[in-house]
């Protein structure tokens, strides 16, 4: 073989080395960009698992609270509706315990706290139909008043009050009354 067969076979032998040296270094670079791409991949669908769950849970609660503030104002509703048909029938009870004997009683234990927080002299004002009682009692009488039972007293220069009237009783007490309420109704 001549020199230069011997130089053309090396310069093909080289060429054939690189050639192979560089099959070589793109397949182990296709390798890498695979494996990135594959890790990539993962790590973007992982993220977006989490976020699009992280994001179904924050709006599942929301609905979740959405949905207990709209029982909790329906259930409010319903026991404000039920107090106020209780303030209805407890005031019918008033007017009817007005009729029996126990309230003459009830009368005379407002006129005597009423003679402690304003002084004996005092003047009455009650029911058309208590009148006769308190006149009875040897009461001063004032004008008469619109109630369901009860009565107002005032001092002899007429710069006190006293309302003991029962609608103003329950009025008073009507926070205590719907607590007593709402504790039955829920407890």
């Amino acid at each position: 073989m001549t020199s230069l067969e011997t130089f053309i076979l090396e310069i093909e032998e080289r060429k054939k080395r690189k050639i192979d040296l560089l099959n070589t270094t793109l397949y182990e670079k296709k390798e890498n960009i695979e494996r990135t791409k594959g890790s990539t991949i993962k790590e973007l669908n992982e993220h977006y698992e989490n976020e699009a769950r992280a994001k179904a849970e924050r709006e599942s609660a929301r609905i979740i609270e959405s949905s207990r503030l709209d029982a909790k104002k329906i259930l409010f509703e319903a026991i404000s509706t039920n107090m106020d048909s209780t303030f209805t029938l407890i005031k019918k009870e008033l007017k009817n315990f007005t009729q029996t004997p126990q309230y003459k009683d009830v009368l005379e234990k407002m006129v005597t706290y009423a003679k402690q927080r304003l002084g004996n002299d005092i003047t009455i004002h009650c029911r058309e139909k208590d009148r006769t009682f308190i006149k009875e009692k040897k009461f001063a009488l004032g004008s008469p008043i619109s109630t369901i039972g009860g009565l107002i007293a005032e001092d002899k220069k007429g710069t006190l009050e006293l309302d003991l009237t029962f609608e103003e009783l329950l009025r008073t007490n009507e926070d205590k009354v719907k607590s007593f309420l709402l504790e039955k109704a829920t407890g």
